[in-house]
């Protein structure tokens, strides 16, 4: 996808061109190969359509995530939040902006005007689902009832509803669109799980152990009868200091809370695949380029515990 020119479309919406601190914190986020941005256009090409009708969709998207990550910062209390240099009123007003400018996207001139209502529709339902998933994250969870619940709210509406729009775009059929949701929905799950086993493993520690309900991984080595779950407990509260997050991430390892995460990711990665082989697509390249992208953290997971070739368990 051209990065550049999806960025232009949005610095050329009205009052943004005029509104410095918006272009910059616009230019100044980077693209990666797994961008949720590049999801419209992989689904617009995978059903005939090019992407330059999807960049609409793209630019859309690109608002909305940085609009859920100004706010998200602010509700993890991120030491590296904006919220903290520009004040949290101003960092508000920048994410209430990006959610506006992504609806004036989705009216472009060259957007046909019987597919506009549903873009507006996918983009709010988007929008409202992961702004009540933020709220629920925003307290301590207690149980994987409610980490479920929070997940299903945050993470898979914004990957499902990029999939829908890119699909609308290019001239698919509502069947097609939702299935091509449904497909998002399940990456979304996989993408939460995988980010929380990263964050749980990575130092120094991550904003994760102030909330620690809210990492499955740690949510697990919480509540999981393990031998070692009271002394956990108490060394996760403690994680600043570089031994106890080294004594709580070997802890993870020893109760079992990595491997049950990753069970779940090679259930999501069976669903994703097996739902993708569903979907009637022109080019099915540029999703399964997708997929693949996001099983790569799984074959690694599995590579490092002595897994020859993770992609057998999946065929």
């Amino acid at each position: 996808m051209n990065f550049e020119k999806m960025k232009r479309q949005v610095r050329e919406v009205s009052q943004i061109a005029s509104w410095p601190q918006m272009c910059g914190l616009v230019e100044r986020t980077v693209h990666r190969e797994s961008s949720v941005w590049e999801y419209p256009v992989a689904a617009c090409r995978a059903v005939g359509g090019s992407e330059e009708q999807a960049l609409p969709a793209a630019a859309a998207t690109f608002c909305s995530v940085i609009s859920i990550h100004l706010v998200d910062d602010m509700l993890d209390e991120d030491p590296r939040g904006d919220y903290l240099v520009l004040g949290s009123g101003q960092v508000a007003n920048y994410a209430l902006a990006f959610q506006a400018a992504g609806h004036l996207l989705l009216d472009a001139p060259g957007i046909p005007l019987e597919i506009r209502p549903a873009l507006h529709a996918s983009f709010a339902g988007m929008s409202l689902a992961t702004c009540f998933g933020q709220g629920l994250d925003a307290r301590e969870l207690q149980s994987e009832g409610e980490y479920w619940q929070v997940v299903e709210s945050k993470t898979p509406p914004l990957f499902s509803e990029a999939l829908r729009m890119g699909a609308l775009l290019g001239g698919a059929s509502a069947g097609t669109a939702d299935l091509l949701a449904r497909l998002g929905r399940v990456l979304g799950r996989l993408i939460q799980v995988s980010d929380d086993v990263t964050d749980a493993l990575e130092t120094p520690a991550r904003a994760d152990w102030k909330r620690r309900g809210n990492n499955l991984p740690i949510l697990y080595a919480m509540t999981a009868g393990h031998p070692e779950r009271e002394e956990f407990l108490d060394v996760s509260t403690q994680v600043e200091d570089p031994e106890a997050l080294a004594r709580a991430q070997k802890i993870l390892l020893r109760s079992g809370a990595v491997s049950y995460c990753t069970l779940k990711l090679v259930e999501f990665s069976k669903e994703a695949q097996n739902l993708f082989e569903s979907i009637p697509l022109q080019d099915r390249e540029p999703v399964a380029r997708l997929v693949e992208l996001h099983l790569q953290p799984l074959h690694r997971l599995l590579e490092s515990v002595g897994v020859e070739e993770p992609a057998l368990l999946f065929s």
